[in-house]
């Protein structure tokens, strides 16, 4: 992307609204991210709907802003009720919650939104220098290739579903079948609508996120509510206000600042693998840190170290995750999933035409999320004492102002009674999911890349007449096969690796 379109994107950035939209933003995710149970995705999934009667630019400033707030005050709850805030937050709990019972609350919070600006700032850098480069490489790409591109983010999507990929399959392949409902993309036949004139465009995919993200974690939460658990954190939550000095010393900060440097670039590339989230990087990367550090022996009873490793780790996906569903079509995360489907909401293509026919709003999107991890470290800062006034709203409170933002946002998507009857319907399958410990993953993605699947394998079929072997015939189909076969197969290889317990004790 030239200069001009550079600067046309800042002037966009600059314009009041979307400052105001941005700030906003920040406030709201601020406000998700600190509050145990509610994550970024439910955040995004409520608020998307929302965006949709602003300009594009203001929509995306308040998503951005949302976002990448909420994935750093997720630390907060961590460090002050030792619960993260999010999912990616589990390590900083590990030495932020430490430090506070030290008396090093302000500290610990100070240290999570600089080190999470850090990590986020460098991920967006190394987004702004190689989306364009890898969105042009696949320019070659046909149908045999996006094809082979979408089995293979389902395939890392099931490989990571935790114990049981047996269970990430099904859910898989339940989503793709969620996906053929409607009309036919190659003959334009009806499929599966039984009838019903509302299933002709199939299912839309935001009221499925905002209720198996919204409803669902409530259902969840309210079934698995424990009285006394939820009483002794109200407890905690009474002396959290006592946190002391906030910012970080300047020597500290340039001490830890290579360590979370190389933890900004790890967690940036797995940022990028589809499925592979901040709360996999975090993990990886305060395991590696401990291992590379001078005081191994203070990680995980309040190392400063550690929790600057942990905040760096867990902004420094957002940018990796960008790469790949903005040059690929292909979400890295949940978060990044229903992003696309605002993109198309906005009449955008995730690919080759966002840096070609929308190349200006790309920049504009990089330069939201860049000016985003600024205003969080800002006000994050400033407002570390306030923050933490949001852990006193209590569950109930939560509960009633979420079941009534989704319902107010898939009924407003299209006036249609008929997205809030699919919206209670993903909520209770995102429930039932919980119960049963079934990973919602491979089920979003499956119905995200449902249609992209069908449409180009059987126009590939169509090309080679009826031939499997096109797929065997084109370089990248082929890494794409081997990298397919791998993901599989390195689990049960791993597996077989590990040493097995012995029958019998030694004496």
């Amino acid at each position: 992307m030239g200069t001009e379109v550079w600067l046309s994107a800042l002037d966009s950035v600059l314009q009041p609204s979307v400052l105001f939209f941005l700030c906003a933003g920040v406030l709201i995710g601020t406000a998700i991210g600190a509050l145990p149970g509610l994550s970024a995705t439910m955040g995004i999934a409520i608020m998307t709907p929302v965006t949709f009667w602003f300009a594009p630019a203001d929509g995306f400033a308040m998503l951005m802003g949302l976002w990448n707030a909420a994935i750093f005050a997720g630390g907060i709850s961590a460090i002050l009720i030792n619960t993260p805030g999010t999912p990616a937050s589990i390590t900083q709990s590990f030495d932020g919650y430490p430090l506070y019972r030290q008396g090093k609350g302000g500290l610990a919070l100070g240290v999570n939104v600089v080190f999470s600006a850090i990590g986020g700032i460098f991920s967006i850098l190394c987004l702004m220098l190689f989306a364009e480069p890898i969105a042009r490489f696949t320019v070659s790409f046909g149908p045999t290739e996006y094809f082979m591109l979408a089995l293979f983010g389902l395939g890392m999507m099931v490989a990571v579903s935790g114990a049981s990929q047996l269970k990430g399959l099904i859910l898989g392949a339940a989503g793709i079948l969620l996906s053929c409902v409607g009309l036919d993309p190659i003959l334009g036949m009806r499929r599966f609508t039984m009838g019903q004139v509302s299933l002709l465009g199939g299912i839309s995919f935001i009221p499925v996120m905002i209720g198996m993200f919204g409803i669902g974690e409530v259902l969840f939460q309210i079934y698995s509510r424990d009285a006394r658990q939820e009483a002794e954190e109200n407890e905690r939550r009474k002396e959290n206000l006592r946190i002391g000095k906030v910012l970080p010393p300047a020597r500290d900060i340039l001490r830890l600042s290579p360590l979370c440097l190389l933890a900004a670039a790890v967690s940036t590339l797995v940022g990028a693998i589809p499925a592979a989230g901040g709360d996999i990087a975090s993990i990886i990367c305060w395991g590696n840190a401990k291992k590379l550090s001078r005081h191994p022996e203070e990680y995980g009873k309040g190392s400063i170290e550690g929790l600057a490793v942990s905040s760096t780790a867990n902004n420094g996906v957002l940018g990796g995750a960008m790469t790949t569903m903005m040059t690929l079509g292909i979400p890295g995360d949940s978060v990044t999933a229903i992003l696309i489907g605002s993109l198309t909401m906005y009449g955008m293509q995730p690919g080759i035409k966002m840096f070609t026919e929308n190349a200006t709003f790309s920049a504009t999107i990089m330069l939201l999320m860049l000016l985003a991890n600024v205003v969080f470290l800002v006000l994050g800062l400033a407002t570390a004492k306030v923050s933490a006034k949001f852990l006193s709203v209590t569950q109930p409170t939560v509960w009633v102002a979420v079941s009534l933002l989704c319902i107010i946002g898939s009924f407003a998507l299209n006036n249609s009674y008929f997205d809030v009857i699919v919206m209670f319907s993903a909520g209770v399958a995102g429930f039932l999911f919980k119960v049963y410990d079934f990973p919602t993953g491979p089920f979003v993605l499956g119905l995200l890349l449902g249609k992209m699947l069908e449409a180009n394998l059987r126009r590939a079929l169509v090309m080679s007449h009826g031939s499997l072997m096109i797929f065997l015939e084109r370089p990248v189909t082929c890494v794409f096969l081997v990298l397919i076969l791998a993901t599989f197969l390195w689990p049960l290889v791993r597996r077989k690796r590990q040493p097995r317990p012995l029958d019998k004790p030694q004496p």
